[in-house]
């Protein structure tokens, strides 16, 4: 079982459940994982991946998953499969008490198979969906979110997105691993117990191209980092900086696409989860968590959100040139409206934003935590 700084580095240990997916449970620093778990349900055997099909109009590939029309959707608390294991009833976690687990999903868009796909494909014939998709459960408590989590749980979360990515890179075929998190019914979440997921993707998505191609482009011709140049910017700036740490930052986006949206990037260029020390690890798991309680704080109740984790793909010219940074979005323009994606965001990709990003920074600065 790994083992690193008790008051730093979360330990964790690898169960398996009863139709063989992968569990791995996370203590946090004062805490301890399982020693034995016991699945004892009667699961039916897990399926074959998916479908890739290549999109020749666009060049993108899209996943056909359709054994995902019968997951769970938005369970009373008392069948909810991400709480615990308790008093005869189970779930997906066979233990009665946990700190933060991981598991794969049982009903994934990718893998569980792995293998590699072209990055373009001539013929209409699909491919198996190769990938991996992991759920990542915060807390055994059914009500929060990661925003109600104390530090050392916070810290915990963090632990295991550094340890997940690690491993996910090296998987056969994986060109690029996403941590994210869906929060809310106005987003479309199938569970209300606080977690979020990683997807290990095959091939590069659309909107990690763009933004690899962009930093490429702006690494061969300047010699400088392109996020490392916004960041400096946005510091020198000011308008739309959020908060400032020793080694993050928080800001709202000059070209912000919607109604909230803040970036935290570190200050050093550094990759993924993996690659930051254990100080940035401290100090990122705080500043996360106090962010997600800005957005809360803005109205009475709580702020539906993405918190897209953009790690740097795992090719080595593209990953020279991208850096980790959260991008925290919500289409939450005001307490009872939210903005929905129509004719010129949904079909042309031309983002409308209704409020000035100075706007948004200004009221997230202004939050009392």
């Amino acid at each position: 079982m790994p083992q690193g700084n008790a008051a730093h580095e979360a330990t964790h240990r690898v169960h398996h459940l009863a139709d063989g997916r992968r569990a791995i449970f996370f203590a946090d620093g004062s805490g301890s994982v399982p020693e034995e778990v016991h699945d004892t349900r009667a699961l039916d055997p897990r399926g074959e991946p998916g479908e890739l099909r290549y999109d020749r109009l666009s060049g993108d590939w899209v996943a056909v998953a359709a054994h995902r029309q019968s997951r769970t959707y938005l369970p009373p608390k008392d069948q909810c499969p991400l709480c615990p294991s308790v008093d005869g009833r189970l779930s997906e976690i066979p233990a009665e008490d946990f700190d933060v687990v991981v598991f794969e999903n049982r009903f994934p868009s990718l893998g569980p198979a792995l293998g590699k796909i072209p990055e373009h494909a001539a013929e209409q014939v699909p491919l198996p969906a190769y990938g991996r998709c992991e759920v990542v459960v915060f807390t055994p408590d059914h009500a929060g979110s990661f925003a109600s989590l104390n530090d050392e749980r916070a810290r915990t979360v963090v632990q295991a997105w550094a340890q997940r990515t690690e491993e996910l890179s090296a998987m056969e075929g994986i060109a690029q691993v996403f941590p994210f998190e869906n929060r809310g019914q106005d987003i479309g979440v199938t569970l209300h117990h606080p977690h979020g997921q990683i997807y290990a993707y095959p091939y590069l998505t659309p909107t990690a191209r763009k933004m690899a191609d962009q930093a490429v482009k702006h690494l061969e011709s300047t010699g400088r980092t392109l996020m490392g140049d916004i960041l400096e910017f946005e510091q020198a700036e000011g308008t739309r900086m959020v908060v400032q740490g020793e080694h993050f930052s928080v800001f709202v986006p000059y070209a912000a696409r919607w109604p909230l949206e803040a970036h935290l990037v570190p200050h050093r260029h550094v990759p993924d989860f993996a690659a930051l020390t254990e100080e940035e690890k401290d100090e990122l798991a705080i500043m996360y968590r106090d962010l997600l309680r800005r957005f809360d704080a803005l109205y009475d109740t709580p702020t539906p959100y993405i918190a897209a984790w953009h790690q740097a793909p795992l090719a080595a010219r593209e990953r020279a040139a991208s850096r980790l940074h959260l991008q925290l979005t919500s289409p939450r323009r005001a307490e009872v409206k939210l903005k929905f994606l129509a004719g010129s965001e949904a079909a042309m990709g031309a983002f409308i934003n209704d409020i000035p990003a100075e706007a948004t920074a200004a009221r997230l600065r202004e939050v009392t935590l």
